[in-house]
């Protein structure tokens, strides 16, 4: 039997992988199998091409030659497989089967559980695949269908539609301005401890735009994780930003300067032009704009 024969897409899927992640254990994370099974597969295809793929190295594993030539000819393998996949959903005509949707973690924890929840109650033959991410799953290849986002999409084939703009405020937890004292100034906003991102510059991109040169250290407490975030706020860490539509109805926490301007963060839907049109997607489209809507300005 051909040696091509042999293999099937989930080894080229475990090569491509290894290949990219240069181990074997996060390219077994990232497919979601265990580490020992990416280790068979590999085995698998090296012996049904009778090559040696790659150099085991104590810190993991790099592309023999053999391999980096195979390399070229495997991506476009998967390239004509998403293609297949997308021409297939877009041609699906009924209204049922999944949607799988990625949103931030915050995003996904606040908003979305009431918009599907609906949702399946009017469409329970559609079944939802919630990816709470604060990472950018990627459309082109299908690691979602459905994106709502924070920032427009800018690659090519990609379908966005502007929702509108969440409100943005200043809030403390009502413990924390009862003990340090509540400020009459914006001035004074400044003495208060604050609670800032870490690594993301969204904040400090904000308060520059609002003419406040702002730097990483006059934040106290720093958390990238948005929900953990806003229950540093709750709790007590000092005052932070918010949405509005979200903390105002906290009784935890108070806002401050609610007449201040500022820069609203805008939430864009997004899905591969290829699928957009799919009655099930479509219908979770509207769906999710429908819904999302009721927060917006």
């Amino acid at each position: 039997m051909d040696a091509m024969a042999k293999l099937d897409w989930s080894l080229i899927q475990t090569f491509l992988a290894v290949a990219d992640c240069g181990s074997l254990s996060e390219a077994a994370r990232q497919l979601g199998i265990s580490q020992p099974t990416a280790g068979r597969q590999i085995a698998r295809i090296e012996e049904c091409l009778d090559l040696t793929l790659f150099h085991r190295q104590p810190r993991g594993l790099a592309l023999t030659d053999s391999g980096a030539a195979l390399l070229p000819h495997a991506r476009a393998m998967a390239e004509s497989l998403r293609a297949l996949s997308l021409a297939a959903a877009g041609r699906s005509e009924k209204l049922t089967g999944p949607v799988r949707i990625t949103a931030s973690v915050f995003t996904a924890h606040h908003h979305l559980p009431p918009i599907l929840a609906r949702l399946r109650q009017d469409e329970p033959d559609i079944s939802i695949e919630l990816v709470p991410s604060d990472q950018s799953e990627n459309l082109l290849y299908r690691e979602a269908d459905i994106a709502v986002r924070m920032y427009r999409t800018e690659q090519l084939d990609i379908v966005t539609r502007h929702l509108g703009e969440l409100e943005i405020g200043i809030f403390a937890a009502r413990s924390y301005l009862d003990r340090v004292g509540r400020p009459s100034t914006f001035r004074e906003f400044f003495d208060l401890d604050l609670v800032g991102y870490d690594r993301n510059d969204l904040i400090l991109r904000g308060m520059r735009e609002m003419g406040f040169e702002a730097q990483r250290d006059w934040f106290a407490t720093r958390c990238d994780h948005h929900a953990v975030y806003w229950e540093l706020v709750r709790s007590g860490c000092g005052a932070g930003f918010a949405q509005a539509c979200m903390a105002e109805h906290d009784p935890t926490v108070e806002r401050l300067f609610p007449d201040l301007p500022i820069p609203g963060l805008p939430v864009w839907l997004a899905a591969h032009e290829a699928v957009r049109t799919t009655p099930r997607i479509r219908r979770v489209w509207d769906a999710l704009a429908e819904g999302l809507r009721a927060h917006l300005s």
